[in-house]
């Protein structure tokens, strides 16, 4: 008999203890692109963006320069002097596949640069809200298909960061 009512008590303690932990979600790509600091970060990437065009735009006008340089003069030129021109046709070729491959390394550490303090910053908020509020876990909503809004703490994180919520 007392270890049935052993077995009953740690089974309602169990219970008592996940009744306790509440569960929250939040989507935090939505925070994020809502956060004042998102629009300067995504205009500094955006005009990081177009300077790296513009150098690629560069590099390919002087590609096509030197080959109608080498189409129209390639007549005039010796066996020996084609090869050359090709070569270094090719070779400019070359490095502007490697810099465009190079550019999006660029672009990508930049972007990472750029998000990774919102999304700390986020974070730090979420946390915040969720020990406030009581919630022992917090998940990203784009993972749930299902949940009652009470538990959506984009709100509260909203307001605990002074953003306004969007309008309908």
């Amino acid at each position: 008999m007392k270890k049935v009512l052993f077995v009953c008590l740690m089974a309602l303690g169990a219970f008592t203890v996940t009744a306790q932990n509440k569960i929250g979600y939040i989507s935090t790509e939505d925070l994020i692109s809502e956060m004042p600091e998102a629009v300067k970060a995504d205009a500094e990437l955006k005009e990081y963006q177009q300077s790296l065009a513009q150098q690629y735009q560069d590099m390919m006008k002087e590609l096509n320069d030197k080959d109608s340089i080498f189409v129209k003069d390639s007549m005039k030129l010796s066996a020996s002097m084609k090869e050359i021109k090709r070569d270094e046709l090719v070779s400019l070729y070359q490095r502007i596949q490697n810099w465009n491959n190079q550019a999006q390394d660029l672009y990508q550490q930049k972007a990472q640069e750029k998000v990774a303090p919102l999304r700390t910053k986020a974070m730090d908020a979420i946390k915040a809200v969720a020990k406030d509020n009581g919630y022992g876990y917090v998940l990203d909503a784009s993972a749930i298909i299902v949940a009652p809004p009470g538990d959506d703490l984009l709100p509260l994180v909203r307001k605990k960061l002074g953003i306004p919520a969007p309008k309908p």
